[in-house]
């Protein structure tokens, strides 16, 4: 096989790829823009602004970089939905100029290009990692920035990449712990290919250095705090698994992580990457981290960031195999993939997208993504909490408190409920936990999110206050399991007791 760089078709045409591909992304960014203020915030969402209030160098659902970032964009744009999201769509959009870069490095030309930033652009992982601030938006930018990378080591043969390489695996620590996995498919990929000789290099150990000193201050933490992440992530794992959330792993690495029209690519990509000796590396990178989470029964978009690498090697191996075709058969096929992934891409995108906020369009996204579905409602239970706050009486007022059952009604509370002049709540989730309770906890107080069942085991004097939905009848966790709101007196054990007993992950 080959080891030269396969060179890039010429492009006489003053539309480049590169040009190309940066409209495609900015096309995407700008549907994202458009639309991202249509609902309201994701209960995941909530946590992280919860989080970028008290921010540290590790908290137990995650590490610090996007409550970091969120944090800059609080500073920025306020609570602005579109402003707050912002850095989420530029890191989808980067992750598709990249797949467009991985294409050309691959020896493709304008239409590989294209077609592998659509590919990537109208799935349905990916599109959706643009409609909300989540650490998986900026995970899913350093799992493709490192594949780049490795392809550019692999192309160059010049080992001074692999110094950004470990920054941006530094980074990925920093950003969520899967990064792991992805690094042991860099390790098996160097160990079991010709790039096992960059291990005598001194630029892969001044790579792996800086990685390490980039995640050293989380580790730290870490340490610190017991390995509570370790815990955390040990119970949500046994949750998704008793819950059946590990299902249909092997079908949705084809139909949601990337769609149905770029899956050929993809599989192009990674017989592609097996036979080249060049690429194999690529392989390992890929087939290590999804053997690891199908055998750990990990959620499937676990590893839908390595799918971007094989559809840009699919993509310009499709390119090269198409050139041997008639020209105007060319073209016809050509031209036909396109428009398949553009008319798949806009069927993906009225259930991906919040694209009207009402109509038929919002009833079927409503309908088909339960992640729309939880960013209904949060404003009126902040409302109606204001509302049984203002109802007691003013000696109950002066030592009041607001205890969450979980990270949303957090977020809700403690972001959106400035407003109403709420308090911060009180919350045994994740991090709050190990923030605490207040020096002078409160003698009464508005319980959200936990059953009465629970409240009469824990609190004294319980009564229903109030009521929890949405104005748009909308189903979903809050409404239909958090339908309550209590007020209590205190809890039947002391503060510190009452604490120690009571850490929830979720």
């Amino acid at each position: 096989m080959a080891t030269t760089n396969p060179a890039p078709q010429a492009e006489s045409s003053a539309w480049s790829g590169t040009a190309i591909v940066a409209v495609i992304a900015t096309a995407v960014a700008l549907a994202h823009l458009l639309t991202n203020g249509r609902y309201g915030f994701h209960r995941d969402e909530l946590q992280t602004l919860s989080d970028a209030l008290h921010l540290d160098w590790g908290f137990v659902a995650y590490p610090p970089f996007t409550p970091f970032v969120e944090r800059i964009s609080m500073a920025m744009f306020g609570t602005s939905l579109v402003g707050l999201r912002l850095f989420s769509v530029i890191a989808s959009a980067a992750a598709v100029v990249l797949t467009g870069r991985m294409a050309a490095e691959a020896g493709g030309g304008r239409w590989a290009q294209a077609t592998a930033a659509l590919a990537v652009a109208l799935s349905p992982l990916p599109l959706f990692e643009g409609t909300e601030f989540q650490y998986t938006t900026f995970d899913y930018l350093w799992w493709v920035l490192i594949a780049w990378l490795v392809m550019k080591l692999l192309n160059s043969a010049n080992p001074r990449w692999l110094v950004p390489i470990g920054a941006a695996i530094g980074i990925g620590l920093q950003t969520k712990y899967t990064m792991a996995f992805y690094v042991a498919g860099i390790i098996a990929g160097m160990v079991l290919t010709p790039a096992r000789r960059y291990f005598l290099s001194r630029w892969f150990w001044a790579g792996a250095a800086l990685a390490g000193i980039i995640f050293l201050p989380n580790l730290i933490w870490q340490f610190r705090h017991g390995f509570i992440s370790l815990h955390f992530l040990q119970s949500i794992h046994a949750r998704d698994v008793g819950e059946g959330r590990a299902q249909h792993f092997w079908s949705y690495q084809l139909l949601v992580n990337i769609s149905r029209v770029a899956a050929p690519l993809a599989l192009i990509g990674l017989a592609v990457s097996m036979a080249q000796r060049r690429y194999r590396m690529l392989a390992c990178m890929y087939l290590v981290p999804l053997l690891v989470m199908a055998i750990a029964k990990g959620r499937f978009y676990y590893v839908g960031a390595a799918y971007p690498m094989l559809i840009a090697l699919g993509a310009a191996a499709a390119e090269r195999g198409l050139s041997l075709l008639p020209r105007m058969w060319r073209w016809c096929v050509e031209g036909g993939y396109l428009a398949g992934l553009i008319a798949w891409g806009v069927l993906t995108s009225t259930v991906v997208l919040p694209l009207a906020a009402a109509g038929p369009l919002r009833v079927r996204a409503l309908a088909n993504n339960g992640d729309l579905r939880e960013e209904i409602g949060w404003d009126d239970l902040v409302r109606a909490v204001a509302g049984v706050r203002d109802s007691l009486p003013p000696e109950q007022q002066r030592s009041l408190g607001v205890l969450v059952g979980n990270y949303g009604e957090e977020g809700a509370i403690e972001v959106m409920g400035r407003a109403y002049g709420l308090p911060t709540p009180i919350s045994t989730t994740n991090s709050a936990w190990l923030r605490g309770y207040p020096l002078s906890p409160p003698q009464t107080l508005i319980v959200v999110g936990h059953s009465r069942r629970w409240l009469e085991k824990n609190f004294t004097a319980c009564r229903v206050a109030g009521h929890n939905g949405n104005s748009l009848g909308v189903h979903n966790e809050e409404a239909d399991d958090h339908p309550d709101i209590f007020v209590c007196g205190p809890p039947l054990l002391p503060w510190p007791e009452f604490w120690a007993q009571n850490l929830s992950y979720g």
